[in-house]
C-alpha cells in the first residue's frame, strides 16, 4: 500500500469513530442522499459496500457497519456495490471542482458539450449531476456568475453600458434578456440603489417581537425582526420608500403567520437577490425539512462549494428574508446553533416550534 493511500484511510478511521450510527442507519433505510459521500454502508454477508441512498434492498442491521469512505471499507476487505456506485460521489465532486472553477475562469458562457467534456461525463448525466450538485443547471449558473460580476460592476462603473460588457455579456440585447428576472431590479435602479423603484412596508407584532416586512413588485424583499424604515432607507438610499398599501396587508398576515408557525409551508412570493452561491445556499435552506437542521459544510457541498462552510455560513447572514429562507435551520458542524442575525434565543424559538431535536452531527 503506498504511503498516501495509507494516510488517507488513516484519517478516514479517525473520522469513523465520530459516526452516529443511530443516525446513519436512519439515513439508510430513509434512502437519503442527502447523507451520500459522507459515509459508506458496509455490507458483511454480501461483501460490499454502497451509499446510503442504494436502492438495492437493505441488509439485516447486524450485518452493517458503517465507514467514513469507500477507502476505509475497501481496506476491510469489502468492495464496492456495482449498482449505486458509491466511489463515484468522489469523483463527481472533483468534476464539479473543475466545471465550477471552468466556469469562473472563463470570459464567456461555455456550451453544456464542452463542460461535460471538461467533466467527463455525456452532457445529459452531466447537466443532472450539476443541478443535483448546485441546485441549479449550467446555463442558471452561468447567468448568476454573470449577474454577480454585472452588480460589482454596476456599483464600480458610472456607466451601465460598460458594466454589462465587463460582466461578459455579448451586448445589451443579451443582458436585457435576462436582467431583471435575475436581479429584481432595472440596472440602473441596481447601481443607484434602488433608483426608480418603489418598496412598501410594513410592521407587525408577533409572538418573537416586531418584524419589518418590504415588498417590491415580485415579492418581499426583506423580513427582519426590530428594525424600522431607516433600516430599509440604509439599504436603498434611492428608492421610492412607502408604508402600508393594499398589497402589504396580504403579505404582512402570511409573514405574521409563517413566525408563529415555521413548520407549515408558504406561498408568499419573494424578490431575492444574491450571488449564485448565495442563491444556491438559500434553496438549500428551504429544501431542509421543519424540524431538521443542516451543517454550513453540508450546505456548501449542496450549493457546489464543498469546503466552503465559511462561505455559506456568510451567505446565511447575508439572507434578508428571515423564516421565510430559513436560516435559522443551518448550523455549525459541532451541533452546536451558530449564528442568527436576529439572536440566538429567537433561532431557539422557531427551531423548537418546528419540533427540532438536536442529534449528533453526522457532518464528517
Amino acid at each position: 500500500m503506498r504511503g498516501s493511500d495509507a494516510a488517507g484511510i488513516g484519517e478516514a478511521m479517525n473520522v469513523e469513530t465520530i459516526i452516529d450510527e443511530h443516525a446513519a442507519w436512519d439515513a439508510v433505510m430513509r434512502r437519503d442522499r442527502r447523507v451520500d459521500g459522507r459515509f459508506v454502508t458496509g455490507v458483511l454477508s454480501t461483501g460490499i459496500y454502497c451509499r446510503p441512498s442504494c436502492a438495492a434492498r437493505h441488509p439485516r442491521r447486524e450485518n452493517v457497519r458503517f465507514f467514513a469512505c469507500g477507502a476505509e471499507a475497501a481496506a476491510f476487505g469489502l468492495r464496492a456495490c456495482l449498482r449505486c456506485r458509491p466511489d463515484e460521489v468522489t469523483r463527481e465532486a472533483k468534476a464539479m471542482e473543475r466545471v465550477l472553477a471552468l466556469i469562473e475562469a472563463s470570459e464567456e458562457a461555455l456550451a453544456l458539450s464542452a463542460l461535460a467534456d471538461a467533466a467527463g461525463y455525456s452532457p445529459h448525466h452531466f447537466h443532472r449531476l450539476f443541478k443535483r450538485a448546485t441546485g441549479v443547471t449550467p446555463a442558471e449558473y452561468s447567468r448568476g456568475r454573470r449577474a454577480r460580476g454585472l452588480a460589482e460592476s454596476l456599483e464600480r462603473n458610472g456607466r451601465v453600458t460598460d458594466a454589462i460588457y465587463d460582466a461578459g455579456y455579448s451586448g445589451p440585447a443579451r443582458f436585457y434578456a435576462d436582467a431583471k428576472a435575475r436581479l429584481g431590479m432595472t440596472p440602473s435602479a441596481w447601481r443607484g440603489g434602488g433608483r426608480g423603484e418603489t418598496i412598501r412596508w410594513a410592521r407587525a407584532e408577533t409572538s418573537l417581537g416586531t418584524i419589518l416586512v418590504a415588498a417590491t413588485e415580485k415579492g418581499i424583499c426583506r423580513l427582519s425582526f426590530d428594525e424600522g424604515e431607516a433600516e430599509l432607507r440604509r439599504r436603498f438610499p434611492h428608492a421610492a420608500i412607502e408604508q402600508g398599501g393594499e398589497a402589504m396587508a396580504a403579505l404582512v398576515a402570511g409573514a405574521v403567520a409563517a413566525v408563529e408557525a415555521p413548520e407549515r409551508p408558504h406561498d408568499l412570493p419573494l424578490d431575492v437577490r444574491g450571488t449564485a452561491f448565495q442563491e444556491a445556499v438559500w434553496r438549500e435552506l428551504s429544501q431542509i425539512p421543519p424540524g431538521d437542521s443542516l451543517s454550513y459544510a453540508a450546505l456548501a457541498a449542496k450549493a457546489g462549494k464543498p469546503g466552503a462552510a465559511r462561505a455559506a455560513g456568510t451567505a446565511c447572514g447575508a439572507n434578508g428574508i428571515a423564516v421565510l429562507i430559513p436560516c435559522h435551520r443551518a448550523r455549525r458542524g459541532d451541533g452546536s446553533a451558530g449564528g442568527f442575525a436576529y439572536g440566538l434565543e429567537r433561532k431557539a424559538k422557531l427551531l423548537e416550534r418546528e419540533g427540532w431535536q438536536a442529534e449528533p452531527s453526522l457532518d464528517l
